[in-house]
């Protein structure tokens, strides 16, 4: 009893470190008890351990669980009722003892309070000195140790939020920890990736993904698949300083505190890669032969130079260095003949937009517009490359730096740089999050407006996109305004857009400015107060206007009042003393301009102008002697006063009243002027409707008559060629006909060669090799004379028959050349058969005499074989005529037989024109 009387007595700092684990254990109670009665922080009882902070690394760190246990709960209890001073002094001492002895402890108690003196140095301070004591925990040889503060990570996110608590730090070495070998620390990984997952999602993946093994990537992503369906994730614990800003926040509104608490998971959530990752120095690494590679004239040599840049500044962040010429170098590829190199390039602005962020603003007038301009690809991945360029190029700045650029493509003649500037404005409403100023909503609707008169559908619907998003930001009230001139159709396509649109920017309603600015109620008094002034300087000028009815005589009677009143010593009689004349003036000029409406019709009236004639002459004499003209005339005295009073007074009022007048008239004008306006803007873009109609029904109406001519002139070719080719099958039916009757005739003529009547002549006329052999061989012909003439005859004949005989002169043939069926018809000078015809008989002189000589001589010479060849035949008809004609000459007419020599004759010729023109359609040259 006498030790333990002894242990108590002593400080509590001697106890703590005493070497008996029992009075240790006990100080560590008494302390706690002592911090849970203080009133607050600056009690005394804080100050020996805020003095000497290295009494607690011992408490928590006790060799005797007990003791440890009781040392932990006494820390919680100085952490928790002490203030942020004593939390920073003991923080260095104390973390690591922690983790090393108190989270991996078998207590459970101890556990708990180790963790829950971690969570309680972060809400008293920051979190990030606490996290940095750790990560060197997490190198302990010691697997248990690992898993404990891996563990206790996991907690202080779930509690904090990754807003915070940086994740940055304990995200690099989270590859370290998965490829421990110990399986319980590959657990407490896992669960610490998850916890970073619900705050972070996606963005957290490049800072450690790649250096996970594809099994351990496969069971993450089965983990995250599960957090997918869960809400926004929410802060449970909040620092002191948050703690204080919520206790102050009820004061200015309930609303405020619940607005941020609704907005803080919100921002959490939206960490990404870049405010993840560490600032790279990715300048140093571009290849110095870059820019000559880049201006080379090859291009294969500038995509290569490109890919290479591309590989240097794919990192999450980089690091802010000159890069003027870079993105210098990267318009001018803009402007790349070869799409490849232009897409690369695109790629490498998009990647350092990323890298810099707010860093990259400064080069945005560089490459914005040369990239605008080359929204004019139709290739489907080279715009998307440059809309992702110019997206990323406006995170980088705001709306209000691009807008300028934004409306002047929206103008551009090109309609496919039109469409893409089109899209980026409505991503850039999307996207932003500062709300547009009045000046820029008039631009854009103005924009806008005029992408509702376009003639394609797409700009068309897209004008009315951008209208609906504006719409979204600034609300259904603001925008109907704008509206006012467009016709129905167009506002529902609007509000099509504006109720599926989403965007990031809301302008919030500012009911509490607009009552504020109308509600003083001082506010007419103060102008009543200045308008007096105002009309003493007025007043002079001023009474043009009330004596604008009459002509000159009014404006004479204000100014002798006008005199007399500052000289009225003629009413200080009256009111005795000075006080008679400061008391009507700071009486009449308040309270007559109620009144002045009543006055200024008797102020006009005559019996008043009458008066101030007759007061003028007096008063320069009452200035000689004022004694007896001011008992003389008091009534005269009195109506001067009222005519001077309403005139200052009235003029106010009158002006008031004017002013009130002209107000009303230029609201009444400002209010047709833009109905008139609007009426312009809503009957303009009717007539550029109207423009874009009539242009199409021209198109259409252009489109139409060519295309009828087209058809007229097919139809024109086609009725040409069936004209040809009716003449052509006419032509080939007449010479198949005659082919086919000469082929009918040739046989009938060349059949029965035996026949004594058919003379040899008949044989060479109906082939060219009989000819060729000299058919007329007697003796009054040569044979070759007679077979030239005679191929002359047939073939000229045969012309003539078809109607396109050669033009011989008549002079030198006969003239009855052509009829070679009549034998009697030829006179035989000028036939080439003369000599033939003379022998046979063929002259209509001889016809008689010559009869039985033709018989008797052709007899010898072969002609009778002839005769006697065709008249075997009975059954042919050319043969039976052939034979009765024979017989006839046989008989003693010569005749018929010369008549069927003329009728073989012809046969032949006939035959031989056909084989000339045929060879003459075939190209061969008729000699």
């Amino acid at each position: 009893m006498a030790e333990e009387e002894d242990f108590s007595s002593l400080p509590l700092p001697d106890r703590w470190v005493h070497k008996i684990w029992k009075v240790r254990k006990q100080a560590y109670e008494d302390a706690a008890k002592q911090f849970e009665a203080t009133p607050d922080e600056y009690d005394p009882a804080f100050r020996p351990f805020v003095q000497d902070s290295g009494l607690w690394k011992g408490a928590v760190a006790d060799s005797n669980v007990a003791a440890q246990q009781e040392g932990l709960a006494a820390l919680c209890a100085f952490l928790k009722f002490g203030g942020r001073e004593g939390a920073v002094r003991s923080r260095p001492h104390t973390i690591t003892a922690i983790a090393e002895k108190g989270l991996s402890s078998t207590r459970a108690a101890t556990k708990a309070s180790a963790l829950e003196a971690l969570l309680l140095y972060i809400e008293v301070d920051v979190a990030g000195p606490v996290i940095e004591d750790l990560l060197p925990v997490l190198s302990n040889k010691q697997p248990k140790v690992i898993a404990a503060t891996l563990a206790a990570l996991t907690q202080i996110y779930h509690n904090y939020g990754c807003k915070t608590a940086d994740p940055k730090p304990v995200l690099k070495i989270l590859p370290k920890v998965f490829g421990h070998a110990d399986k319980n620390v590959r657990a407490e990984a896992t669960n610490l990736a998850v916890e970073f997952y619900r705050w972070l999602r996606e963005a957290m993946k490049p800072m450690f993904w790649n250096d996970l093994k594809p099994t351990q990537q496969t069971d993450l992503e089965a983990q995250f698949e599960k957090i997918k369906a869960e809400a926004t994730p929410k802060q449970e614990r909040l620092l002191r300083s948050q703690q204080a800003a919520k206790a102050r926040a009820p004061a200015g509104g309930a609303g405020a505190d619940d607005m941020d608490e609704g907005d803080e998971p919100e921002e959490a959530v939206e960490i990404d890669v870049f405010d993840l990752a560490e600032p790279q120095d990715v300048y140093k690494n571009i290849p110095k032969d870059f820019f000559d590679n880049l201006a080379s004239s090859k291009w294969k040599e500038r995509k290569e130079a490109l890919e290479a840049l591309y590989a240097v500044v794919n990192v999450p962040r980089i690091k802010d260095a000159d890069f003027g010429e870079l993105n210098r170098g990267l318009a001018k590829c803009m402007k790349d003949a070869n799409i490849a190199v232009v897409t690369q390039a695109a790629q490498c602005i998009e990647l350092l937009a990323k890298g810099l962020r707010k860093g990259y603003s400064k080069y945005r007038s560089t490459v914005m517009q040369p990239i605008m301009e080359r929204l004019k690809e139709k290739k489907q991945t080279v715009s998307d490359a440059l809309s992702a360029a110019l997206d990323a190029v406006f995170q980088s700045t705001d709306l209000t730096d691009c807008l300028e650029d934004i409306t002047t493509f929206l103008a551009h003649k090109n309609p496919q740089v039109k469409e893409g500037t089109m899209k980026f404005l409505v991503r850039c409403l999307r996207t932003t999050r500062t709300v547009p100023s009045k000046q820029e909503i008039g631009t854009m609707v103005e924009a806008a407006k005029k992408l509702l008169s376009e003639g394609s559908e797409v700009l068309r619907a897209g004008g009315a996109e951008v209208l609906g998003t504006i719409m979204k930001i600034i609300g259904e009230r603001a925008m109907n305004p704008h509206l006012e001139g467009l016709d129905d159709i167009r506002k529902t396509k609007v509000k099509e857009f504006f109720e599926t649109a989403e965007v990031k920017a809301k302008d919030k309603p500012k009911p509490p400015p607009a009552p504020a600015a109308r509600g003083p109620p001082g506010g007419p008094k103060k102008m009543v107060k200045k308008a007096p002034a105002g009309a003493k300087k007025v007043a002079p000028p001023r009474p043009v206007a009330p004596p604008s009815p009459e002509p000159a005589p009014a404006p004479l009677a204000p100014q002798p009042s006008s005199r007399a009143a500052p000289g009225s010593k003629l009413g200080m009689p009256k009111p005795s003393g000075l006080g008679g004349l400061k008391a009507p003036q700071n009486r009449t000029l308040p309270g007559l301009g109620a009144a002045s409406p009543r006055r200024p019709a008797p102020a006009p009236s005559p019996p008043m102008e009458e008066e101030p004639p007759m007061s003028p002459p007096p008063k320069p004499a009452a200035r000689i002697g004022l004694a007896g003209r001011s008992l003389a005339k008091p009534v005269a005295a009195a109506p001067p006063p009222p005519s001077p009073s309403p005139t200052p007074a009235s003029g106010p009022a009158i002006d008031r009243a004017e002013l009130e007048e002209l107000r009303a008239a230029n609201d009444r004008l400002l209010k047709l002027i833009d109905d008139a306006r609007q009426e312009r803007s809503k009957l303009l873009s009717e007539i550029q409707e109207l423009k874009n109609q009539n242009a199409g029904l021209i198109e259409d109406h252009t489109r139409d008559v060519l295309s009828i001519k087209a058809k007229e002139t097919q139809l024109v070719r086609a009725r040409s060629d069936a004209e040809a080719a009716e003449q052509t099958n006419e032509r080939l039916r007449r010479e198949l006909d005659r082919l086919k009757r000469a082929l009918s005739k040739a046989e009938q003529l060349g059949v029965g060669p035996g026949s004594p009547s058919s003379p040899s002549i008949g044989l060479g006329m109906m082939s060219p090799t009989h000819d060729d052999a000299g058919i007329f061989r007697d003796g009054g012909f040569p044979s070759g004379p007679s077979k030239n003439r005679m191929s002359f005859t047939s073939t000229f004949s045969e012309e003539k028959e078809n109607g396109d005989g050669a033009p011989y002169p008549r002079s030198k043939l006969s003239p009855e050349l052509r009829y070679n069926g009549s034998a009697g018809s030829s006179s035989g000078r000028g036939s080439p058969a003369r000599g033939f015809r003379r022998d046979v008989g063929a002259d209509d002189r001889e016809t008689r005499s010559i009869d039985a000589p033709i018989s008797g001589s052709h007899a010898g010479n072969g002609y009778q074989s002839y005769n006697d060849r065709s008249g075997s035949r009975a059954g042919s008809r050319a043969g039976s005529r052939l034979g009765g004609e024979v017989s006839a000459s046989n008989n003693g007419g010569g005749s018929g037989g010369v008549e069927s020599w003329k009728r073989a004759a012809e046969v032949t010729s006939q035959l031989k024109a056909r084989i000339e023109q045929m060879k003459a359609k075939q190209g061969i040259n008729r000699q």
